[in-house]
C-alpha cells in the first residue's frame, strides 16, 4: 500500500502547533525586550510600565498584550516566530486564547 490516509492524518496531526500560550507569550516577550527600540516601542504603544510589565507577568491579559504588539507589526510577527522556532500563527493563536 502505498499511500494510507490513517497515515497521513496521523502526520498532520503530530505536526499542529501544541505550544502553551503563555509560555509562548512569556518567550514572544523575551524576544521583544531583546532589542531596546523595540521595547521602548511595545511599552510606548501598550502603555505598560515597566513596573506594571513585571506585575502582571501572570495576566492573561498583560501576555495578550504582547502577542498583540507583535500580530500588529509583520514583520515583528515573522521575526519572532522565526526566533522562537514557531509559525507565527502559532503566536496570532496564542493571543486568541490569552485574551
Amino acid at each position: 500500500m502505498l499511500y494510507s490516509p490513517r497515515k497521513a492524518l496521523t502526520i498532520a496531526c503530530a505536526n499542529a502547533s501544541t505550544h502553551d500560550p503563555a509560555a509562548l507569550a512569556l518567550q514572544a516577550l523575551g524576544w521583544v525586550l531583546g532589542d531596546a527600540p523595540r521595547a521602548e516601542r511595545f511599552l510606548s504603544l501598550t502603555g505598560l510600565t515597566p513596573d506594571e510589565l513585571r506585575a502582571g507577568l501572570g495576566d492573561p491579559a498583560v501576555l495578550a498584550a504582547v502577542l498583540e504588539f507583535l500580530c500588529g507589526h509583520e514583520a515583528d510577527l515573522i521575526a519572532a516566530a522565526d526566533a522562537l522556532s514557531v509559525q507565527p500563527g502559532d503566536l496570532a493563536a496564542a493571543q486568541e486564547y490569552l485574551k
